[in-house]
């Protein structure tokens, strides 16, 4: 929760979700999200509209960022799931958590003990780097 945000607004909630059922739950609802079956937790990245309509996915977008780096820094791997703006995940995963009408829902966090060791990766592209102009 220390992100940045729109005029400090913190539109922001999460869901911390630990339980084995909701995981698979969530886990089979989510196109993309069976690491969810084997995940150690999930946290559902959430912005309530009315604080911050305009800006709600970008500060909920840092969140979702902080969250994957501090996942890492614990020696944690993590995968960031998105849901917004697919209305049959938002919908799906508003369904299994009881998130209210009036919360948007930007992202899944899958979180656990990551069964292999990578090499530190970069995705630096100089030809997408610019300098004063394009």
């Amino acid at each position: 929760m220390a992100a940045p945000s729109s005029r400090n607004l913190k539109p922001w909630h999460l869901v911390l979700v630990t339980r084995r059922e909701t995981l698979d739950r969530l886990g089979e609802a989510h196109p993309h999200g069976k690491m969810l079956m084997e995940a150690t937790a999930a946290i559902a990245v959430c912005g309530q509209l009315d604080i911050s309509p305009d800006f709600w996915i970008q500060d909920c977008s840092a969140v979702t960022e902080n969250i994957l780096l501090a996942a890492t820094g614990l020696g944690l791997g993590s995968v960031w799931l998105g849901c917004h703006p697919r209305e049959d995940r938002v919908a799906a995963v508003r369904g299994i958590l009881d998130i209210p009408d009036g919360v948007g829902i930007l992202s899944l966090v899958a979180i656990g003990h990551p069964a292999e060791t990578k090499e530190p990766r970069t995705q630096y592209d100089p030809s997408r780097s610019h300098r004063e102009k394009w």
